[in-house]
Parts: C-alpha cells; sequence; structure tokens
C-alpha cells in the first residue's frame, strides 16, 4: 500500500468521523417535506385529476425550501454577529 492511498484511507475516515458527528439541520426534514408535496402534487395532477389542487400543492414545496432556506441564513448572520462580538 503506497503512502498515498494510505492518506486517501485516512481522509475517508476522518470525513465519516465529522459526518457521524454533525447533528441533522432543520433543512433536513424541511427537503423531505417537499419532496413529499411534490408527489402528492403530482398525484392530485395526474392520478386524480385535481388540477387545480395539484398545482396548489405543488407550491408548498419551493415555499417550504424558501423559508428554511430564510430560517437558516438568518441564523448564519446570528452566529456570526456573536462570533464578531467577542473580539
Amino acid at each position: 500500500m503506497s503512502v498515498l492511498q494510505q492518506d486517501d484511507s485516512n481522509a475517508k475516515e476522518k470525513v465519516d468521523e465529522v459526518a457521524d458527528r454533525t447533528p441533522m439541520s432543520a433543512g433536513d426534514p424541511i427537503a423531505a417535506a417537499a419532496a413529499g408535496s411534490v408527489l402528492f402534487a403530482w398525484y392530485n395532477f395526474y392520478i386524480r385529476g385535481e388540477k387545480e389542487t395539484g398545482i396548489f400543492v405543488g407550491l408548498w414545496a419551493p415555499t417550504m425550501l424558501a423559508a428554511a432556506s430564510y430560517l437558516q441564513q438568518k441564523d448564519i448572520i446570528q452566529k456570526f454577529k456573536q462570533g464578531l462580538a467577542s473580539f
């Protein structure tokens, strides 16, 4: 085994450790809910034939993702400001 290959395996182990220690963010369940709303919208639009309901439900996904993005950005800005206040 070469040194380069050994470094690659160590790097992969470190990445796995960091991934295991990283808590789930608030965006993860929201992304799953958004994907579910898209599937539900397709169901309403194509299978049930309720096109207006399908379009309405289809708009939930971008709304949820936009709200989650806004809240995450707000949290990042707050943490950044707290970090600057410590100087």
